[in-house]
């Protein structure tokens, strides 16, 4: 059984802290460089390119190369319905759809 401590007690206690990675190492979070073996990348779930298609008048659809849905991207043309069901113009959605289907290369460029 544990012992109760008093709450006074308990906060004035200097408890132990977690031991601490050395940043020269490649902690998470540090951005330093790991040195050794290069890991090797698993292969990617949704393979490059990605597409924009146009659905029903009402969405765009962001998909891979083996046409597997990745985003929907919704949009109202009708003014007066615009603002009761908060969605974007017909040009905003396909303009962050094809930002959307942009990722893969974009990404490739970083590594």
């Amino acid at each position: 059984m544990r012992p109760v401590v008093p709450a006074a007690q308990c906060a004035a206690r200097v408890w132990p802290r977690a031991p601490q990675r050395n940043a020269r190492r490649g902690a998470p979070g540090t951005g330093a460089r790991q040195h050794g073996p290069a890991l090797s990348l698993p292969e990617r779930r949704f393979p490059p390119p990605w597409s924009v298609e146009e659905h029903n008048d009402a969405c765009f659809i962001v998909k891979d190369r083996d046409g597997h849905a990745l985003a929907y991207v919704y949009f109202e043309e009708e003014p007066g319905r615009r603002p009761a069901t908060r969605l974007m113009t017909r040009d905003e959605a396909r303009r962050i759809a094809a930002n959307i289907a942009k990722l893969p290369e974009l990404l490739k460029r970083r590594a």
